[in-house]
């Protein structure tokens, strides 16, 4: 695996983490406590992981800073023993005050580039929405000047997670997106299970979904179906 990312420092451990994130995800379960059944993020962190996840991505723009660093540290504590991948969306203070492996951030949100400044070492995931992001994307990363580990292509679908959202990609916006950069990317936005087919054929690899496991009845096993067949399905594809 080449190292071209640009600030990494310890290039030993990224390409640890960058290795776990290309090998072993399938599902990425993105938490949201206001649309987890009542179910606080703690209980939602307990059950993903016991279904099998690999990655997590503690999203909280509600709690204070104290309790969400609080949380953080909790969800750091049970991932590293779980040998599972910790990501916090949006805030580097609390990814570093709370040693996350990544962070996922958006168009309008620190530049990754400032990001690896700070924390040289930790998987950055950056949100494309429209093509020509993923264009300009690409050229960096062909440039050798992206600090960018992975990228997101959405949303997909119709969702409520997020506010605003009036256009919507479909299966159809991975190949587009995906043919103008290198970088492993994952998907995600309205995302249910009856879209695995249509998206594993469209060349999708890494799914992440908020409400298809938080507002699940049984979030461990709601998880373990999304990783498993993710990960057949997979194979399949690229035994083909």
């Amino acid at each position: 695996m080449s190292l071209s990312v640009q600030g990494v420092v310890n290039c030993e451990l990224y390409e640890r983490r960058l290795r776990q994130f290309q090998e072993e995800v399938a599902v990425y379960p993105v938490s949201c406590e206001k649309l987890a059944a009542g179910r606080s993020d703690r209980e939602w962190l307990d059950q993903v992981i016991a279904g099998g996840a690999r990655i997590v991505q503690l999203r909280d723009k509600d709690s204070t800073d104290r309790e969400l660093l609080e949380k953080a540290r909790y969800f750091r504590e049970k991932t590293r023993e779980a040998g599972v991948l910790f990501f916090l969306n949006d805030r580097l203070d609390i990814a570093l005050l709370a040693d996350a492996d990544g962070m996922h951030v958006g168009q309008n949100d620190i530049a990754p580039a400032e990001i690896r400044k700070l924390a040289p070492d930790i998987l950055i995931g950056f949100s494309c929405n429209t093509e020509e992001q993923v264009i300009q994307l690409g050229e960096e990363v062909a440039e050798g000047s992206s600090a960018v580990s992975y990228y997101n292509i959405g949303p997909l679908f119709e969702t409520g997670t997020k506010e605003g959202l009036h256009h919507f990609l479909g299966a159809a916006g991975i190949a587009d997106f995906s043919r103008h950069c290198s970088l492993p990317f994952t998907v995600m936005g309205g995302i249910k299970l009856h879209h695995l087919d249509e998206l594993l054929r469209a060349g999708a690899r890494r799914i992440a979904v908020v409400t298809a496991i938080s507002q699940a009845a049984d979030m461990a096993a709601e998880t373990k179906r999304w990783q498993q067949r993710i990960l057949s399905e997979r194979k399949e594809a690229d035994d083909a």
